[in-house]
C-alpha cells in the first residue's frame, strides 16, 4: 500500500472519488437485476476484459447473479481477504506480536517477532521499560535480532521498479511503523514550502537509514513534490514544487528495516538515560540471555483494521510469515510455509483450493490466481466463525469519510443506497480492479458478492461501484437466472 501525501494512491486499494451511479429509489426488482447488471458490465471500457462476478444470498448461498464464477483471475488486494481469514484461523483472533529486550555479558539485544505496530512512540515505551529495569550502562553492543523471520525481504516476483516505494517495503522480523496507520518499513518525507528558498525537508521517524537530497523548489500554488529512493541505495531524491507555506508528506521504503528499527531504539534508550557503549550489529539472542523488557502488540483483531481498511501490504506479508512460524516453529517465518498454512486454513473454511494460487499475502504478485466463487465461499464461511464481527468491522465502509472507518471506500458511493451499507475490500493493480464483501439490499436480504475485472483498458472502479449500488438498491426476492455472457479469459 502506498500512503504518500495523505493516501493519494494505494497500489492495491483505490481511493478515487467516483461519481455516484444513478439508481432507482424504489429498488430494482429481482427479475430485472440480472438485466441491469448485464447492462452495467457491457461498458465499452470492458471490451476484451475478463469480468468475473458472483452474488449470493449470505445465508443460504442461493445464486443471484453469476458471470465467469470459476474463471481464475488476478485478485489484487482482494487477496487480503484470504490472508486475513487464514491468519484468524491459524494464529487466532487474540494473537499478539512481541518485541523483547534481553541482556547477556554487557550486550543488549533487541529481539523482533515481526510486530508491525512498533512506532517511534512504542519504541520509546520499550526503552522506558529498559530504564525502569535498573541497568543504565551496557559495556557491549546493541544487537538486533531479526531471525524470527527469514531474510528474504521482498516477494520474488514483485516489480524491481517498485522497490523504493512504501507499498513494497521490505519485510523483516524486526521492523518499525512510521505512523499510527502502521505503515511499516518506510519513512515519511515531510516538506514545507518556504518563500524564496527550497522547501524544508525532514524525515520521520528520524533515521540515518536514508540520505536525502533536496531538489524541490518553492513556487506556484500547488504541490507536485515526490520522493524516490535510488534503486539499491539509501539515497532519496526529493523533487517537484510546492507553494510557500504549504506542507505535505510522501513516503519512501528504507533498504534495511532492521537497522532502522535498531537506530530508533538506540535513540530512545539515550533519551531515557540508558547507554550502550558498543556499536549496533545484527545477531541472535543467546538462549541464556536474561529478560529485561518486552512489549506486545494489539491483538490481531485490531491489526486487521489497517490491513483491510487501508490495504496495508506490509501487514499482509508479515502475517504470512507469522503463520509460517506458527505452523513450523523450528524454522524462520517464510513465504512458502506461510502460504501453505494459509491455503490449508482456507480449505478448512470450505474454499475449494484446487483453483487457488497464493504467491503472496497482499496481492502485489501477478502470480496470485483465484475465482470469485472462492471469494464468496470464504465470505459466507466467515459468518459462521467467532471472529467474524472483527473481520466484518475491519472492512472499508462505502462513503464513510472517516479514514479508519471508510478506508479505501471513504470517497466512493456517497449518497447512494450503498453508502454505510457496503462493507467490502477493494483491489487495484494496473489492469485489475476488484470489490468483494457484504451488503444488505432494500428488502433486508444479506448478500455476499465478489466482482473482479482483469484486462480493462481504463479503471473499472466506477463499474464495480455501479454493481454494488445496484445490488444495494435491489429487491432480490427470488433467484436471478445467471448471465450467459462469458467474456474472453486472460
Amino acid at each position: 500500500m502506498r500512503l504518500g501525501r495523505v493516501l493519494v494512491a494505494v497500489l492495491a486499494g483505490t481511493l478515487l472519488v467516483v461519481p455516484a451511479p444513478a439508481v432507482a429509489a424504489t429498488g430494482t426488482p429481482s427479475a430485472a437485476l440480472g438485466s441491469e447488471l448485464d447492462r452495467i458490465l457491457a461498458a465499452d471500457g470492458l471490451a476484451g476484459a475478463t469480468v468475473a462476478v458472483d452474488v449470493r444470498d449470505a445465508g443460504s448461498g442461493a445464486v443471484l447473479y453469476q458471470r465467469n464464477p470459476e474463471v481464475r483471475v488476478l485478485p489484487a488486494s482482494n487477496q487480503k481477504l484470504l490472508t486475513a481469514a487464514a491468519a484468524l484461523e491459524v494464529l487466532g483472533p487474540g494473537y499478539r506480536f512481541r518485541t523483547a529486550v534481553r541482556a547477556l555479558g554487557g550486550d543488549l539485544y533487541l529481539q523482533g517477532r515481526g510486530d508491525p505496530t512498533m512506532t517511534y512512540q512504542r519504541y520509546d515505551q520499550l526503552a522506558a521499560a529498559v530504564a525502569r529495569a535498573g541497568t543504565r550502562r551496557f559495556a557491549g553492543r546493541l544487537i538486533a535480532d531479526d531471525t524470527w523471520f527469514d531474510r528474504v525481504p521482498l516477494g520474488l516476483d514483485w516489480s524491481w521498479s517498485d522497490e523504493t516505494y512504501d507499498y513494497t517495503a521490505p519485510i523483516s522480523g524486526l521492523t518499525f511503523a512510521a505512523n499510527t496507520r502502521f505503515d511499516t518499513a518506510a519513512v515519511e518525507v515531510r516538506y514545507k514550502g518556504v518563500a524564496g528558498k527550497r522547501p524544508v525537508v525532514t524525515v520521520w521517524p528520524p533515521t540515518k537509514s536514508v540520505r536525502v537530497g533536496n531538489r524541490a523548489v518553492t513556487r506556484g500554488s500547488g504541490d507536485s513534490v515526490d520522493a524516490v529512493r535510488v534503486h539499491g541505495t539509501r539515497n532519496v531524491t526529493v523533487s517537484g514544487a510546492v507553494a510557500a507555506g504549504r506542507s505535505g508528506t510522501t513516503m519512501v521504503a528504507v533498504p534495511d528495516p532492521t537497522a532502522t528499527a535498531a537506530g530508533i531504539f538506540r535513540a530512545a534508550l539515550r533519551r531515557h538515560g540508558v547507554r550502550v557503549a558498543g556499536r549496533t550489529s545484527k545477531g541472535v539472542v543467546p538462549g541464556k540471555a536474561r529478560n529485561v523488557a518486552a512489549l506486545a502488540s494489539p491483538p490481531l483483531t485490531e491489526i486487521l483494521r489497517p490491513l483491510l481498511k487501508l490495504s496495508n501490504n506490509g501487514h499482509a506479508e508479515i502475517l504470512v510469515k507469522a503463520m509460517s512460524r506458527a505452523t513450523v516453529p523450528a524454522k524462520p517465518g517464510n513465504w512458502p510455509a506461510g502460504l501453505t498454512a494459509a491455503t490449508a486454513a482456507l480449505r478448512r473454511l470450505g474454499v475449494d483450493t484446487r483453483l487457488l494460487t497464493m504467491s503472496d499475502g497482499s496481492g502485489l504478485s501477478r502470480r496470485n490466481w483465484m475465482t470469485v466463487r472462492q471469494v464468496t465461499t470464504l465470505l459466507r464461511a466467515a459468518r459462521g466463525r467467532t471472529w467474524f464481527p472483527a473481520f466484518r468491522t475491519a472492512l472499508p465502509v462505502a462513503g464513510n469519510p472517516d479514514l479508519m472507518i471508510g478506508g479505501t471506500l471513504r470517497n466512493r458511493m456517497r449518497g447512494t443506497p450503498a453508502a454505510g451499507n457496503v462493507r467490502a475490500k477493494t483491489g487495484s493493480l494496473t489492469g485489475v480492479n476488484a470489490l468483494s464483501g457484504y451488503l444488505t439490499d432494500v428488502g433486508g436480504r444479506d448478500l455476499v458478492f465478489a466482482a473482479i475485472i482483469n484486462g480493462s483498458v481504463t479503471s473499472a472502479t466506477g463499474t464495480l461501484d455501479s454493481v454494488a449500488v445496484t445490488l444495494a438498491a435491489s429487491r432480490t426476492a427470488a433467484t436471478v437466472v445467471p448471465s450467459a455472457r462469458t467474456p474472453a479469459r486472460l
